[in-house]
């Protein structure tokens, strides 16, 4: 079995050691897993086909590939060729985008914050909220293009900061630098873990914080399930903020995530339950293609 896996140049050193782990867990599962840049890859349509080529030149397609690019056109693509992709088209393009990822958990009735839509070039006059609110760029992820607005000042000064279009506004009435990750593989609630931060109103690992192993319980293992049984999931995050009443409030899903927390918190072998999901995957939809 033959797959690939998709970076940006940039972050593939980032992430060196993650993916040469990868491409040993794939390797004892007979699988060979090479690594492409996006930068050279080129894909499209020309004379009524799907073109892929690779530094200019045609290339032989895999079995699956691994996306870990934001960019859901690539899954859309191959998935047009018949190409299973991890994390699938619906995946990227739905939590790849704060306001639709909202939307999609409202509709499964999953406890939200108070939540508004809005766009830069339409940002407005007055908050919709009382202070203290966050805003986030819709396309923001790993904590960043995230804004916390305490007062009037900073609600005038924001709207300079903000680079994407497409922007929430979302109440702030939690325990802030808090929050806890559930990894998913496939429909498996794998661990959670909660992450947090003393010097930032943002828990992510990346940016200082720290993390501990955290046992859900049944209702919330019942409410994540609830998600992860409406979605086609391969290798995800699940991200809740905490209530003051230790409840836990939807806050996004990461589909580029890394198992960085959960490998300094666990024994869990996180890519080698992702690997064997995937080889299982691969090999359901080639027999539903022969019968």
């Amino acid at each position: 079995m033959q797959g690939w896996i998709i970076y940006n140049k940039r972050d593939a050193i980032e992430n060196k050691s993650y993916i040469e782990w990868f491409i040993y867990e794939c390797k004892k599962q007979d699988i060979q897993l090479t690594l492409l840049y996006r930068e050279q890859l080129t894909i499209g349509l020309k004379e009524g086909m799907y073109v892929v080529n690779y530094e200019n030149k045609p290339i032989s397609l895999p079995d699956f590939i691994v996306i870990r690019t934001i960019e859901p056109l690539l899954q859309n693509t191959f998935e047009a060729l018949f190409i299973p992709t991890f994390n699938s088209f619906e995946v990227a393009y739905t939590f790849n985008h704060k306001s639709r990822t909202y939307i999609e958990m409202h509709r499964l009735g999953i406890p939200l914050l108070p939540t508004f839509f809005t766009t830069k070039s339409s940002f407005p006059t007055n908050p919709p909220l009382s202070y203290p609110f966050v805003i986030k760029e819709a396309t923001g992820r790993g904590g960043k293009q995230v804004y916390y607005i305490e007062n009037e000042k900073d609600w005038k000064n924001v709207e300079k900061l903000i680079q994407s279009e497409d922007i929430i506004i979302q109440d702030a009435n939690v325990q802030l630098g808090k929050d806890v990750r559930v990894f998913v593989v496939g429909r498996e609630i794998v661990a959670a873990v909660l992450r947090k931060n003393y010097n930032d109103f943002r828990a992510n690992y990346k940016l200082g914080g720290s993390a501990q192993l955290f046992h859900l319980t049944e209702a919330q293992k019942v409410m994540v399930q609830k998600i992860i049984d409406h979605f086609n999931f391969g290798l995800v995050g699940i991200d809740f903020l905490i209530g003051h009443d230790n409840e836990l409030l939807f806050n996004e899903i990461e589909d580029v995530v890394g198992s960085r927390i959960l490998s300094a918190t666990t024994e869990i072998n996180l890519l080698e339950k992702y690997v064997s999901l995937i080889k299982q995957t691969v090999i359901h939809k080639k027999a539903q293609i022969t019968s």
